[in-house]
């Protein structure tokens, strides 16, 4: 690194890092979930077609995981601060079409540009992060996965509210000002960096964007269509030569895109496979907890959306602890309470009931609000264990082990619950396999990590 970059970034001043990579995270995460609750309104305003309506829901997050990984290598090759600008600005422009769209296919074609620019921007957030010293960096991730943590938790809060007291194109139009301020803050506090030389590995980019799009694809719409479906057996078999492709190119590339010698690093590997277990049991729960609370609790369609905010609450107030404990206990055996936390907030809502209120829920909701929190050092760790003119890959890498295992999550506790006899009774069960799995990460956790 020269001089000059190095001063530069000693310049920079941590608390505009943290609340562009906060407000990166955010809004990007946010469009995962915002959405949904505005679909009847959009159906009513365009007169859409449910096929139609699915695409606006699920095309963000199609283009979304499946640029991550050439986003992250763009950072690496380009300089992560450029990327960042150029994935914003990408963003806020869709969001913008997105809120000015006057039919579906407009609205979905935004939709894919807001999930491109998404994947753009989060791995370059990571990278911008990577370069700072070990604290800065460890509270950077931190404010960068509790960002997205809460975006997860407050998405359907917001967009139901800005549905009913406003109108469904705010649910885009709000990311306007918040993406133009965000730019802002970029442009001025994020150090400019300098272009690694690396090549863009474009066979690689290919490969890894067949592979990850069509995979999405059949994670997305297994469930609906059925697995046996042409479309989803066709997304497999497209999904298996993508990746088959993808071994076989970086394998040979003179400047692979993914070095697959960074799975040797063991915190690398051992935090993004915690990161996957951590997604599959509590983004493949999360999907199901609104009917949930208001099928058999018997909560209103309010209720239900407030009995996320005390989660999101907990993220932002105990993320700022995280770092300190990994430093006092260690990453792994941080992250590893924060997981048997969240397996045990899970355990205790499968034993809620019809006719439960608050009382019951809130200590479930509290302890993986807690325990999720926790599990923050695992950015850092993952970040810390490659070379910064990997940061971006890394980040990519461990972005996409977010979105895909909380996709495989969905769908699999989905077959859990459509195959019981009631939806309660599922959803319980379903609640006790996603702990089992978020218990797996934790062992895995204080396997891996220092």
């Amino acid at each position: 690194m020269s001089t000059a970059v190095a001063a530069e970034r000693r310049a920079a001043r941590p608390a505009a890092l943290f609340l562009v990579v906060g407000l990166a995270g955010f809004i990007t995460t946010l469009d995962n979930t915002v959405v949904t609750v505005a679909l009847p309104s959009i159906q009513r305003d365009l007169g859409a077609r449910l096929a139609a309506l699915e695409w606006v829901a699920t095309g963000y997050i199609l283009t979304f995981a499946g640029l991550m990984l050439a986003g992250g290598r763009l950072a690496d090759v380009c300089g992560p601060r450029r990327v960042l600008l150029a994935g914003l600005a990408a963003f806020t422009g869709a969001s913008l079409g997105a809120g000015l769209a006057t039919s579906v296919p407009l609205l979905v074609a935004a939709r894919l540009a807001q999930g491109a620019g998404a994947a753009l921007i989060l791995p370059a957030t990571l990278a911008v992060l990577a370069g700072r010293e070990e604290r800065q960096r460890s509270m950077g991730v931190a404010v960068w996965m509790a960002s997205g943590a809460g975006a997860l938790a407050l998405g359907p809060v917001v967009g139901g509210y800005l549905s009913q007291y406003a109108h469904w194109s705010w649910v885009f139009l709000i990311n306007v000002p918040v993406g133009a301020a965000v730019i802002a803050l970029a442009w001025a506090g994020v150090p400019a960096g300098a272009r690694s030389g690396r090549s863009l590995d474009v066979p690689g980019v290919l490969a890894s964007v067949v592979f990850l799009a069509a995979g999405t694809f059949a994670l997305i719409h297994g469930g609906e269509y059925g697995w046996t479906s042409a479309p989803v057996v066709a997304a497999l078999v497209t999904c298996l030569g993508g990746g088959i492709a993808f071994v076989a190119v970086e394998r040979r590339a003179p400047d692979p895109m993914v070095a697959l010698g960074l799975f040797a690093a063991r915190s690398f590997t051992g935090g993004v496979v915690a990161q996957v277990f951590w997604g599959l049991g509590v983004n493949g729960v999360f999907f199901y907890t609104a009917l949930f609370l208001q099928g058999v609790l018997g909560f209103s369609p309010t209720d239900s959306g407030m009995a996320f905010v005390p989660l999101a609450l907990l993220v932002v107030l105990v993320t700022p602890l995280a770092p300190v404990l990994a430093r006092r206990f260690g990453a792994g055996h941080t992250v590893a309470a924060g997981l048997t936390l969240v397996a045990g907030g899970m355990a205790a809502a499968a034993f809620l009931e019809a006719g439960d209120g608050w009382g019951r829920l809130l200590p479930a909701v509290c302890a993986i609000g807690v325990g999720s929190a926790l599990t923050m050092p695992l950015g850092s760790a993952v970040l810390g264990a490659v070379p910064e003119s990997r940061a971006g890959v890394a980040g990519g890498v461990f972005s996409v082990s977010r979105e895909i295992s909380g996709l495989f999550g969905i769908a699999a506790i989905g077959v859990i619950v459509h195959a019981s006899g009631s939806f309660a009774a599922g959803y319980a069960a379903g609640l006790l396999v996603a702990a089992g799995l978020v218990l797996v990460g934790a062992l895995v956790s204080l396997a891996t990590l220092p």
